[in-house]
């Protein structure tokens, strides 16, 4: 007898497809069932993730855009509907880092971070809104990070970006619930992916000291984490905030 899987016949979106936590969500996803919408700001950047998603036997599509730009994130999510007919999950996990001290930071970098973080998050999550309100279905579900719980010395413009997914991420859930649409927010950790490779050997024994499980996530734990709020386990909670950080912001 064929175990049931958790997102059987479902069709997911997921930005930022195209490595890391976005690339562990879709790959996660389809081995549980769901086709795949896998954007990127350009197609080249999700064409192993497709690659991958269809070995798995599953659909996918490749899909451009700039998630800063209403009118790239308006084609993309017409592309999206017209391929895949319906759309029942969607991850906003787009997101870029550029560090430095609140003296030193210019506007073009606080502009660029909370364009891509938060802007983004808001441009897909208004252009799915109407689908899923329309289907009375939907799971939404933000990658923000623990730094827009604690802050984080030199990433004020990130900081920023991620609380602001987080106080978004519930009022959305308040504005939808009544159409049974969830939305539900994940604060990684430091996670293994390109953005902490770069850490030197003395950053990164003062980071896990930090940690009570002293060790760094990997992109899977998170796409359990987004698996837990796209499957029907999750039906009754909206407007959480769930953070997968080995213990340390708690």
């Amino acid at each position: 007898m064929a175990v049931m899987k958790h997102l059987e016949n479902q069709i997911a979106v997921v930005t930022g497809a195209g490595r890391g936590i976005g690339r562990a969500i879709a790959l996660k996803f389809a081995a549980e069932g769901a086709d795949i919408a896998a954007v990127d700001l350009k197609t080249d950047f999700v064409q192993e993730t497709v690659e991958e998603v269809r070995k798995l036997g599953r659909k996918a599509w490749a899909v451009a855009a700039n998630v800063s730009e209403a009118a790239s994130v308006e084609a993309a999510v017409e592309q999206i509907l017209k391929e895949a007919g319906r759309v029942d999950i969607l991850v906003n996990n787009a997101g870029i880092t550029k560090d430095g001290l609140l003296m030193r930071m210019s506007e073009a970098d606080w502009d660029a971070v909370l364009d891509i973080n938060l802007k983004g998050t808001f441009l897909f999550t208004k252009a799915f809104s109407r689908a899923f309100v329309k289907q009375r279905s939907g799971r939404i579900v933000n990658i923000a990070s623990v730094i827009g719980l604690i802050g984080n010395a030199g990433q004020c413009n990130y900081a920023a970006s991620k609380a602001g997914v987080i106080g978004f991420t519930k009022s959305v859930a308040r504005e939808l619930a009544s159409r049974g649409v969830t939305a539900n927010a994940i604060a990684p950790g430091f996670i293994e992916t390109k953005m902490t490779e770069a850490l030197g050997p003395e950053a990164r024994t003062a980071l896990l000291k930090q940690i009570p499980l002293a060790s760094l996530g990997q992109p899977g734990d998170v796409a359990e984490a987004a698996l837990f709020f796209a499957s029907p386990a999750a039906r009754y909670i909206t407007g959480q905030v769930l953070a997968v950080d080995g213990g340390m912001v708690m």
